[in-house]
């Protein structure tokens, strides 16, 4: 009779903290102390060891395999395996065809001095772990005890589940930030986590505690080779659990967790986490909060109403109204005012262009974590004052995180022009006199003021860089009816972002100020138009991840800036002509494209101008 009894087997007791988080291993069972009691002795099937145990299976019968679905530890004596060799070599393989975990033989009633030699051959061949339990023990205890293991790890998991839940629950309700999403998501995976937009640039990540240079390096070239089959699918080829993020049948980005262990799929609880998180990004996305008057929220709330159509414009007009704004029978104009620089430390240098660490250089305590949210409401107070300075009616309020914008109410459209100018220059005269005096700036190369005016060359002649603002006004197209103030708003805000990049000082930007080039950069962050490039250049972007050296979208680039000119598109390439001509032939093939057609070309050029704007948001 089988026996249970206690010795010093080698093989070391698993503990609570050496479980695999979802199955237990075959070296985590042999490590058990019912299987110990065995004195167990792997035969066959080392590479196999750390293969999951999904659960446990008695049998004595050689056809077992017809009833397994894979996962188990089969558990015999042997008595009823067959005899012959052939037959032996059979059963091993059946076990491992189906997927089974491991074999473990119990020595005494079949075999005495050990398993055949065919078996442990044909078990060493197809890397199934064979094991010889020396001494009779209850298999009854084995099973128990792995059973108990598996459910203690599901209920781990369980648990696990409930605190992403949780966690991410809490994290919709406080409206966290990007970054503290993924900071969160990173910390229960323990894995890296990253968060890009369609055209694969990254919005955020979190290394987990890798190297985060070499989790970015290339990635875009590298995110294109992840594709998953489906919304939230597992790539085994990159080892990336992926799920797209969006909300209300908008995507506008996939959120990547990198899954080490790429022999096996991730745990369900991973799956569970990323999509969590996804619809956190999704939610915080939706969500603004702000710290504001009560009279400056309804403002914000109706010039938002406008922009989403998320009120009845009559609603709208009647709560202005008893703000004091009338906008019935007016002339609208939507205004947006924003600074050049995105980063609270950022600011213009002495050439007239963004110089991120300008502030934080003159004033280093100025900057903070508060800064950013601080220095939108000094400019959204800014626009208010000059307003009134102005003698204008407008809604006022920030429109986004970096933005102030106005709705002004104006009686006729030929006050337009007067009034807008009217605004831009109170609010310069309201911004200079609340900025603090500035030190001049020298600027190499240029006359000195007084005595050394048309002096020796060389000669330094300070600069006052606050002369030019570090703010763009812009302003949309005038509209004579409420209902159609969300387009000129959305002109405004358009035109602004595009004309951070411009260097003329202008007192405010309208529509005929911004070209093509800038229109696509005011529009890079609109998934449409991520779409669109990606329609367009996605399968020659694909290629050329596939095939880094040759980087075919260059000479595609060559050919159209060339005004489609194959001579003059060889030389700037610096590429033969035959080879260039070899180049754009695959091309075409490559995007299904006649690179003959002015229409198709004039396609695939906004869509590089497109991608460019996409690439050096």
């Amino acid at each position: 009779m089988n026996r249970d009894r206690t010795d010093g087997a080698s093989v070391p007791v698993v503990t609570q903290g050496s479980v695999s988080p979802v199955f237990p291993t075959v070296r985590e069972v042999l490590g058990l102390v019912p299987v110990r009691h065995g004195a167990p002795r792997l035969v066959a099937g080392d590479a196999g060891l750390d293969r999951p145990v999904r659960w446990v299976h008695v049998t004595e019968v050689p056809d077992i395999a017809t009833l397994l679905g894979g996962g188990e530890l089969v558990l015999t004596t042997g008595i009823g395996l067959p005899a012959d060799d052939a037959g032996l070599r059979a059963f091993v393989g059946d076990l491992a065809d189906v997927g089974v975990s491991g074999l473990v033989v119990e020595l005494g009633r079949r075999y005495v001095g050990g398993v055949p030699r065919v078996m442990a051959a044909a078990a060493e061949r197809r890397g199934l772990p064979l094991v010889e339990l020396r001494r009779a023990t209850p298999f009854v205890r084995i099973t128990e005890a792995v059973h108990a293991l598996i459910v203690d790890a599901q209920l781990t998991e369980l648990r696990a589940t409930e605190e992403i839940h949780q966690r991410f629950t809490e994290l919709s309700v406080e409206g966290a930030e990007p970054a503290e999403v993924l900071r969160q998501a990173a910390e229960l995976a323990g894995c890296p986590v990253v968060l890009e937009n369609l055209s694969r640039q990254v919005l955020a990540y979190d290394p987990a505690g890798e190297n985060a240079e070499l989790l970015l390096d290339g990635w875009e070239q590298h995110s294109r080779r992840i594709r998953p089959a489906g919304r939230t699918a597992y790539d085994p080829d990159s080892g990336w659990l992926v799920t797209t993020v969006g909300a209300r049948g908008q995507d506008w980005g996939r959120l990547l967790l990198r899954w080490p262990a790429a022999e096996a799929a991730p745990p369900t609880r991973l799956t569970i986490l990323i999509e969590r998180a996804a619809s956190t990004l999704a939610l915080g996305r939706l969500i603004r909060r702000d710290a504001e008057g009560l009279e400056r929220q309804i403002h914000r709330t109706l010039l938002t109403a406008l922009i989403d159509h998320s009120r009845p414009v009559d609603e709208v007009a009647l709560r202005a109204k008893a703000l004091g704004v009338t906008l019935d029978r007016r002339h609208l104009v939507g205004v947006v005012v924003r600074h050049r620089s995105d980063d609270p430390a950022g600011d213009v240098g002495p050439d007239g262009h963004d110089d991120p660490g300008a502030a934080r250089r003159r004033d280093p305590e100025a900057v903070g974590p508060e800064a950013g949210p601080a220095r939108l409401r000094d400019l959204a107070e800014a626009v208010g004052q000059a307003v009134r300075e102005a003698n204008l009616t407008a809604l006022t309020s920030a429109v986004d995180d970096h933005a102030v914008g106005a709705l002004l109410a104006l009686p006729d459209p030929a006050a337009e022009e007067k009034a807008l100018a009217a605004f831009a220059a109170a609010l310069r005269r309201v911004r200079l006199d609340a900025a603090p005096p500035r030190p001049p700036t020298p600027r190499p190369g240029r006359p000195t003021d007084g005595a050394g005016r048309g002096g020796a060359p060389g000669v330094v002649r300070p600069v006052d860089v606050s002369a030019r603002p570090a703010v763009v006004v812009a302003a949309g197209s005038g509209v004579s009816s409420l209902r159609e103030a969300r387009r000129s708003l959305v002109e405004a805000r358009q035109i602004a972002e595009a004309a951070r990049r411009d260097p003329r000082d202008l007192p405010c930007f309208r529509l005929p100020h911004v070209g093509l080039a800038g229109l696509l950069h005011l529009l890079r962050d609109e998934p449409r138009l991520q779409t669109f490039v990606e329609r367009e250049l996605g399968p020659l972007l694909a290629y050329d991840a596939q095939h880094p050296r040759e980087q075919l979208l260059g000479t595609l680039r060559a050919y159209l800036e060339q005004g489609r000119n194959k001579s003059a598109g060889a030389v700037a390439a610096h590429l033969s002509r035959p080879a260039f001509y070899e180049r754009l032939a695959r091309i075409g093939r490559i995007l299904d494209a006649d690179l003959d057609s002015v229409d198709q070309c004039l396609s695939l050029h906004v869509a590089l101008l497109a991608l460019d704007a996409v690439r050096t948001s």
